[in-house]
Order: C-alpha cells, then sequence, then structure tokens
C-alpha cells in the first residue's frame, strides 16, 4: 500500500474584485494533479517558479484547503478533515520550508523552536523534551549549546538544520521538502542534501522533493515528476526521466542543466514566449501554446491525462510536446 496517494487534487484561489470584492475568476494553481509515493521513497517535483509545486505540498500537508480530488495518506482520506482532525496525523507529515529565516520564530530561541512539536502534541515532560532537544540537535550536526541561541545567530546553512531538525522532531513517516537547498550557498547545499539523505536511511522517511532544477533532484530522487501550469506533464523514475525525456517541456529543463566543462557546446533548446496565466490557462497543451506548436489546436480536442509509455514511465500524450 502507498503511504500517500493524491487524485486529481485541485487548488484554485479565487480572484475578487468590484466594490463588494466578489470572485471574478479562480487562479488555478494546482489544476489536477495524480501520483502516489511509497514507503522510503522520494518523489522528485520540479519546474519553473509559478507552476503550483509549492501550493501543492502545501495541500498534501493540509496547510491549504483543497479545492477538488482526493488526498489518502496511510489509507485515510484526509482531503476535507477538519483541523482537530488532521491533528493527530500532523505527527506523520512535516514540511521543511525554502527560507529558514523566515520559517524560524525570531522570538524563540532554538530550545523553544525543538520544543514546541511536542508541546502542541502533549507529549513528553519538561525534562524529556529537553533531553529530546539536544538529541535532534546531534543529529543533524549542531552543538548542544545552540539550544540556548537566537536563529539569527547562526548562518543559512544551520538555520536549515534547526528547520530539518523542526521536522523530524516528531518521527514522521512524509516530510514534503520545499526548495530547501535553493537559498543556501552551493557549497552549504551538499551538506544538506546528504543529511537528508543519511535521515532517510536512518528513519525510513519518504521525501516530497520539491526543486526548481534537475541537477538537484537527480541526486535525491527514486522518480521524478515534472510540473508545468498546474499540472504533471511527466513522470518516470529518475534514471529513466534522464536517459529518455519524452516531453518537451522535459527536454527543455534538460537543456538548462549547466555544464561542468567551459569547453564543452551543446545545442539547447531555447523557450520563447511566456507562461500562461493560471487565471486563464490555454485549452489543451499549455507548453505547446506557448511555444506556438503548429499542432496545438489539435491538442485542445484530445484527452491529456497521463499515459504509460513505458514501465513506470508516465507522459502527457499531446502531439505538440512528444
Amino acid at each position: 500500500m502507498s503511504l500517500l496517494t493524491v487524485k486529481n487534487l485541485q487548488q484554485h484561489f479565487p480572484v475578487r474584485g468590484g466594490v463588494l470584492r466578489r470572485a471574478l475568476a479562480a487562479c488555478k494553481a494546482v489544476d489536477g494533479v495524480s501520483f502516489t509515493l511509497g514507503e522510503g521513497e522520494t518523489l522528485g517535483l520540479v519546474g519553473e517558479s509559478g507552476c503550483g509545486k509549492t501550493t501543492l505540498g502545501k495541500a498534501i500537508v493540509r496547510l491549504l484547503k483543497p479545492t477538488e480530488g482526493k488526498i489518502v495518506f496511510e489509507g485515510q482520506d484526509i482531503t476535507h478533515a477538519s483541523m482537530r482532525a488532521i491533528r493527530p496525523q500532523r505527527r506523520h507529515m512535516q514540511m521543511i520550508f525554502q527560507d529558514p529565516a523566515e520559517s524560524l520564530n525570531p522570538r524563540h530561541t532554538v530550545r523553544d523552536i525543538l520544543e514546541e512539536p511536542f508541546i502542541v502534541q502533549k507529549i513528553g515532560s519538561k525534562e524529556e523534551r529537553r533531553k529530546w532537544v539536544l538529541e535532534l540537535l546531534d543529529k543533524v550536526g549542531l552543538s548542544a549549546a545552540s539550544a540556548d541561541r537566537f536563529p539569527f545567530e547562526f548562518s543559512g546553512g544551520q538555520r536549515q538544520r534547526i528547520g530539518i531538525a523542526r521536522a523530524i522532531a516528531l518521527k514522521p513517516k512524509l516530510i514534503v521538502c520545499d526548495e530547501p537547498v535553493s537559498a543556501l550557498d552551493v557549497s552549504v547545499q551538499s551538506q544538506v542534501l546528504n543529511l537528508l539523505l543519511d535521515l532517510q536511511r536512518e528513519m525510513g522517511l519518504s521525501y516530497l522533493f520539491i526543486a526548481h532544477g534537475l541537477s538537484v533532484v537527480k541526486h535525491m530522487s527514486d522518480r521524478v515528476a515534472v510540473m508545468y501550469l498546474g499540472k504533471i506533464v511527466e513522470l518516470a523514475p529518475s534514471e529513466e526521466l534522464y536517459r529518455n525525456p519524452r516531453h518537451a517541456y522535459t527536454k527543455a529543463l534538460m537543456d538548462a542543466i549547466p555544464v561542468p566543462d567551459p569547453a564543452k557546446r551543446r545545442k539547447r533548446q531555447l523557450l520563447q514566449g511566456d507562461v500562461p496565466s493560471p487565471i486563464n490557462p490555454p485549452a489543451g497543451c499549455a507548453f505547446g501554446h506557448r511555444m506556438k506548436h503548429p499542432k496545438w489546436e489539435e491538442s485542445t480536442r484530445m484527452d491529456l491525462a497521463l499515459k504509460e509509455v513505458s514501465p513506470g514511465h508516465w507522459v502527457q500524450p499531446c502531439p505538440c510536446c512528444t
């Protein structure tokens, strides 16, 4: 049984206007996403800024209430569960945020930050919580003296380690990693990524790993989902996706990966046009519409639900992108 199953998930936000602030339209941030995530697995989620990756992650851990669709976690449908009903599941679903400087309370010490999950869930005595805080700091590579310091006293990489410690405090089964290294120096990124891999092996964690580029995702993921304008356009095992990308948007993302050899030249597919508005997305294939492909109109008359083209490799069957 899958740890997490997402079916046709939609997250729409009303666009209001006028004197009475009536809903005039909807911003379709996530527009029909489906996938599964197994125990101990890492699913990478990549795409341009604004494609809906972070919104999808927040909806899965129920920081947002989905508009439509279904989220099943450990066999339990949590899509429309109340905050009281979902609180016990919070122990098993956590999130690491992109900017640790914004996600950590600057008025709290590290001890306060790491004790809070135990207090909210009413776990342990004061003495036990103090002991667990020191164990968490050691697990993420920080000294015990860090407990009585404030977040602003740490570097960006150290703050993200505190965020990771908070996420694993309750021994969750699923962690949504929302671009956890994009705000860090390149020299620190590999250290944080290796820490996440070590914790996954030690604790049996499952990750939904959100990132902009495919280079970081390749290092982390068992499978990769490529997202464009609120939809998944390709989903495949990591090695298969990098060896044989099928969708034109995936190929464009591959071309954007930097080559470490400055003497090496390669032909790149340059993306043209602008990303369509999620308030008024085009019919058919949104990427074909952006590229003004001659077969785009043909895609408006097709069912673009993902189809399996090889074992475990799913792609949007669009005539202008595959």
